[in-house]
């Protein structure tokens, strides 16, 4: 595909996406919501695995006690500012992410993988065995966040559509800031960091330094997610930090192709729309879905991101 086409094909997308509030049904707004809001998260995730070669199983961990922060601090019988809550939530969940990363990155390998699922686990049966974390049935957000601008327009999360072009915005930002990092000098070091992190070490960079702060951004990014989640279905559980949640994330991650900008984008959308379909077709709709998992990493081990396209060739 030639550049052009590949301008022309991103902007039909986006005016799709823009437009599909003005045309589209309630159940596909929500749906559509819901693929933004894992986008983010998915995103966070390849920040670490695809771009910095950092494996983690408790990175649900950060994507749901952001939304266990914003539901502890949402007052009752008021909404909370929506810009004052995400910054609580996302600074919040960043604190927690210093405290994790300095713990786990001393060590590398599977036993780094072994770190941050036991960190997970401890922070899932923390929330679920307390009785301030509503246990297992964990809290419910009566009031969602929203803004008012100077009582002339108020954003109002209760609506679909409000809720949809948020998140929209947002992955959008994400995306942009993943790519602006990426090409920044710390981004190549931490792709140094993937490649060789001991010819990076050697180079004068301390490369544990470099870690923390890409998990402390990635954990920061995870919490943008997991406070949209918490405010588009309104609860929270312990169940939102378990290891099957990061697994699922690093399931999307692959299918996309990690250490790529669009994989999470193709990765998350391509999964949730196979398995909304095998859940409508049949009750095996697991099992469906782990074969075309499998189908893809065997015949595209580089994801959906590095698929390549034949070009046509010059006229002689």
């Amino acid at each position: 595909m030639n550049t052009i086409f590949k301008n022309a094909l991103l902007i039909a997308i986006l005016m799709m996406l823009i437009l599909l509030p003005v045309f589209g049904e309630r159940f596909y707004i929500q749906f559509a919501s819901k693929i933004l809001i894992m986008i983010i998260f998915v995103s966070s995730l390849n920040l670490l695995v695809g771009f910095t070669g950092l494996v983690s199983l408790g990175h649900a961990a950060f994507f749901g006690s952001s939304g266990y922060v914003i539901a502890l601090l949402s007052p009752i019988g008021t909404s909370m500012n929506l810009f004052v809550a995400l910054l609580s939530s996302v600074l919040c969940v960043g604190a927690l992410g210093a405290v994790f990363g300095a713990l786990v990155l001393r060590t590398k390998g599977i036993f780094f993988i072994m770190s941050t699922l036991a960190l997970g686990e401890m922070l899932f049966y923390f929330l679920h065995d307390t009785a301030f974390a509503g246990g297992s049935d964990g809290i419910y957000i009566h009031d969602r966040p929203g803004f008012n601008l100077f009582g002339w327009w108020q954003l109002d999360l209760s609506n679909v559509s409000h809720f949809y072009y948020l998140a929209l915005i947002l992955v959008c930002l994400v995306l942009m800031l993943i790519k602006r990092i990426m090409n920044s000098p710390f981004g190549r070091v931490i792709s140094g960091i993937r490649v060789n992190e001991h010819r990076t070490k050697a180079l004068g960079y301390h490369t544990y330094k470099f870690k923390l702060v890409c998990f402390v951004i990635a954990s920061m990014i995870a919490a943008i997610s997991g406070f949209l989640a918490a405010v588009q279905f309104g609860v929270v559980n312990p169940e939102m930090v378990g290891w099957h949640a990061s697994g699922h994330a690093l399931m999307m991650v692959i299918l996309g192709g990690k250490g790529s900008i669009l994989g999470p984008v193709l990765g998350t959308t391509t999964l949730m729309l196979v398995e909304e379909i095998f859940q409508v077709a049949t009750k095996h709709w697991q099992l469906l879905t782990g074969i075309v998992v499998v189908l893809v990493a065997l015949f595209f081990p580089n994801g959906l991101a590095g698929l390549n396209f034949p070009k046509k060739r010059p006229e002689t």
